[in-house]
C-alpha cells in the first residue's frame, strides 16, 4: 500500500486531537483559574531508502534518502501563564498575583492536598473556608482553616494572613496563613477536574513529592517565589480566543489537506487496479 495513505491517516488523527484540545480550551474560557493546553506534533520514524556514504579522498559524501511515515502527537502541554483579574470585592475571593497554588483537602486524613488556582472560596456554617465543591482550604501548616467564633469580621493580607475583627472593633492577626505552594514544574501537574491538580513525580522531585508546609507554604514569600494574595479578585481563564480560533482554522485546513492526501492515494491505487482489466 502507499505510504502516503497511512501518513494522511496519521495527520488526520493528529489534527483531530488538536481540535479536541482547542474545543476544551474554548469551553473553559470563563472557568476560574483554568490553564489552556496546546498540542505539539512530532514526526514518526522515517524509512531509509539508502544510507549515508562517507566522503573519501576521491569522492564526496552522499546523504541518506529517507521517507517520513507520518506524524504523531508529541506532547499536550498545559500553559501556566497568568489569567486576567476580575474584581468582585468579596473578601473570600482570592487571586494569586504570581506563582503558586492554593492547597485544598477533602478531609483531615488526606495527606497530599489538591492544588488549585481558582480562588472562589466561601465560609460554610462551621466557619470553615471551602471552595465551591466543599473542599477545605488549608493553611500553611496543612490544617483546615476555621475562623474563630470570637471574630465578627476578617480581612486577608497579601501574605495570606487572616486579620480578624472582634466585637470591640479591634483588629487582631489570627496567625492563620492561607497555604500557597510553588511547584517546580507546573506543567507536570495532573488535571483531575473541578479546577484541581494532583502532584506527580514530574511536578515535584520524586524524593520530595510532599507539598511543603510552614514558611515555605506562604504567599508573597521572596525565598520560595510565591505570589501575593489579592483579596476581592478572581483569576480568570488564560484562554486567548483570538489564538484559539486561529489555531482552529489551521487545524481544520490541516485536517482537510490530509484527507485530500488519502483521496489522492485512493485514486492512485484505483489506477493501479485498473491496469489489470
Amino acid at each position: 500500500m502507499l505510504r502516503s495513505l497511512y501518513s494522511g491517516v496519521s495527520g488526520m488523527r493528529g489534527f483531530q486531537t488538536k481540535l479536541d484540545v482547542i474545543g476544551n480550551n474554548i469551553a473553559n474560557v470563563n472557568t476560574y483559574g483554568f490553564k489552556a493546553s496546546r498540542v505539539a506534533f512530532k514526526d514518526i520514524l522515517s524509512q531509509n531508502i539508502s544510507g549515508v556514504t562517507a566522503p573519501t579522498d576521491n569522492t564526496g559524501g552522499v546523504n541518506a534518502k529517507q521517507i517520513g511515515l507520518g506524524v504523531t502527537v508529541g506532547a499536550i502541554d498545559t500553559l501556566h501563564t497568568p489569567g486576567s483579574a476580575q474584581t468582585t470585592n468579596k473578601i473570600t475571593d482570592l487571586r494569586i498575583d504570581g506563582d503558586g497554588f492554593f492547597t485544598l483537602k477533602a478531609n483531615d486524613e488526606q495527606e497530599q492536598p489538591f492544588l488549585s488556582r481558582a480562588g472562589n472560596f466561601d465560609l460554610d456554617s462551621q466557619r470553615r473556608l471551602v471552595n465551591a465543591d466543599g473542599l477545605f482550604v488549608t493553611d500553611s501548616g496543612g490544617n483546615i482553616i476555621q475562623i474563630p467564633d470570637t471574630v465578627t469580621a476578617f480581612s486577608i493580607s497579601q501574605n495570606g494572613e487572616l486579620v480578624g475583627v472582634g466585637a470591640d472593633g479591634a483588629s487582631t492577626p489570627l496567625n492563620i496563613f492561607i497555604g500557597v505552594v510553588k511547584v517546580v514544574n507546573p506543567g507536570g501537574l495532573e488535571k483531575i477536574g473541578g479546577n484541581l491538580y494532583r502532584v506527580t513525580p514530574n511536578a515535584m522531585p520524586p524524593d520530595a513529592m510532599e507539598v511543603p508546609t510552614g514558611d515555605a507554604a506562604r504567599a508573597n514569600n521572596p525565598t520560595t517565589g510565591t505570589g501575593a494574595i489579592i483579596s476581592g479578585q478572581l483569576e480568570m481563564s488564560n484562554v486567548d480566543l483570538t489564538s484559539e480560533f486561529t489555531e482552529m482554522i489551521i487545524a481544520q485546513r490541516g485536517f482537510q489537506s490530509n484527507s485530500r492526501i488519502i483521496t489522492t492515494s485512493d485514486e492512485v491505487l484505483q489506477e493501479v487496479v485498473n491496469l489489470k482489466r
